[in-house]
């Protein structure tokens, strides 16, 4: 059977590119849309570019998710090292809950059908914003980055100018970019293949 794929190495210059990228973005969103709460943006448009990186990439997408959101909008905002390391498992959440979600229930990427959405809008805007959120408003409470006061604050800024940019972007970029990058070889059906 003939290979579709790159070589490894070529998803390794993949896995770079989307890091740097996301880093750059996520550094911007922080600095472009601050909302007063150390490290949330009001509207955090790297969720949704993310967000496609994963779903079109795999694994690779959500590795430079957790990592560029580590960088971006952890370290070289200000968070110490040790809060980023587990406060950047939110973007993680945000990307592999609608990626599994997506394989289980063998949705389509392409978003082709009112099924393909639905399964986007549970679980690639609401399912994992939420969880998301949760996870990083408690986290930089665990971190001493907010007061325990902050949480609800810093949840709700998070939740909902991230389903706010989600639900514009992903949808649309789905339906109408899948199909170009479904023809390049580092197109991902699966998680790593």
């Amino acid at each position: 059977m003939k290979n579709l794929h790159e070589p490894t190495y070529s998803f390794l210059f993949l896995v770079i590119g989307l890091i740097i990228i996301n880093t750059v973005i996520s550094r911007l969103a922080i600095i472009l849309t601050p909302s007063g709460q150390n490290g949330v943006a009001m509207i955090y448009f790297p969720v949704a570019i993310v967000l496609l990186f994963t779903f079109w990439f795999g694994a690779y997408g959500a590795i430079s998710a957790y990592i560029g959101t580590f960088f971006g909008a952890g370290l070289l905002s200000g968070i110490p090292f040790d809060v980023s390391f587990y406060w950047a498992f939110a973007s993680l959440w945000q990307v592999l809950i609608p990626l599994i979600a997506f394989r289980v229930f063998d949705a389509n990427v392409g978003i082709e059908n009112s099924r393909d959405l639905f399964h986007l809008i549970l679980f690639g805007v609401i399912v994992n914003n939420v969880i998301g959120a949760a996870w990083g408003a408690y986290t930089l409470a665990a971190g001493h980055i907010i007061s325990p006061t902050q949480v609800m604050g810093t949840f709700s800024t998070w939740v909902v100018g991230n389903i706010v940019i989600t639900l514009i972007v992903v949808p649309l970029a789905l339906r109408y970019f899948t199909p170009k990058v479904r023809k390049s070889k580092l197109f991902v059906n699966n998680y790593w293949d």
